[in-house]
């Protein structure tokens, strides 16, 4: 029969397990949060250097509209499914401007989709963030003058199944690349919050990047001739 351990030594150990779970808990969040904010720079700088040449994306949608359905939608009306052609449209941009980063953003999901901030909002958060980027992902680029030309060929009165899927993918999904959660603050050593500090300047940079394609959206619209 097996002795017992007495019971102040079990005790003993219980107050010890329970002063030791704070300190395991903070550095559970603490290493979780110095991989993300690592993943988050690692993909912004990448970003940032391949900027010249997604910005380039836009503009070969651009390109290909004016050579291959320019007017298009001529007669198009200004409703609701007006508005998802536009959705389209914008998708195609952003997924042609995302081509130079696939690599990194395979990279920054795979480092981040599992990270854990027992008893934090942050691992919801980080989660869908990078269910969101795997979607645009797995998002085929849209066949934008066939879509439109099938909207046309219906007489404008149902848009294609293509682009309601499409959409229906692309627009939930639609995020930036670069993404501090506010609550990431307050687990982040000094190191890390110097590494994100270093970040954020890279991400204003991409926002601006994202904020000079809305010229190169109007001139694809006006291509196309199709209504927002």
């Amino acid at each position: 029969m097996r002795s017992r351990a007495p019971a102040p030594l079990i005790l003993a150990f219980v107050a010890l397990a329970l002063l030791l779970a704070p300190a395991t808990a903070a550095a559970s969040d603490a290493s979780a949060t110095q991989r993300y904010v690592h993943a988050d720079y690692a993909l912004v700088s990448v970003a940032r250097s391949h900027l010249k040449t997604a910005e380039d994306g836009p503009l070969q949608v651009l390109e290909q509209v004016r050579q291959e359905c320019p007017g298009a939608g001529a007669g198009s009306p200004q409703n609701p499914e007006s508005t998802q052609m536009s959705d389209e449209v914008i998708g195609a941009m952003v997924l042609a401007a995302a081509r130079p980063d696939v690599a990194a953003i395979r990279t920054f999901v795979a480092s981040v989709h599992a990270l854990q901030w027992p008893g934090s909002p942050l691992t919801g958060e980080v989660r869908a963030y990078a269910a969101k980027l795997q979607t645009l992902l797995a998002l085929v680029p849209p066949n934008l003058c066939g879509d439109v030309r099938a909207w046309a060929a219906d007489d404008y009165r149902a848009l294609p199944a293509s682009t309601v899927a499409f959409v229906a993918k692309f627009m939930p999904a639609w995020v930036a690349l670069g993404y501090q959660p506010a609550q990431l603050r307050r687990f982040e050593s000094a190191a890390a919050r110097a590494l994100a500090r270093r970040a954020l300047p890279l991400e204003e940079q991409l926002t601006e990047g994202e904020a000079r394609a809305v010229e190169h959206w109007g001139a694809i619209m006006d291509t196309l001739q199709l209504w927002p």
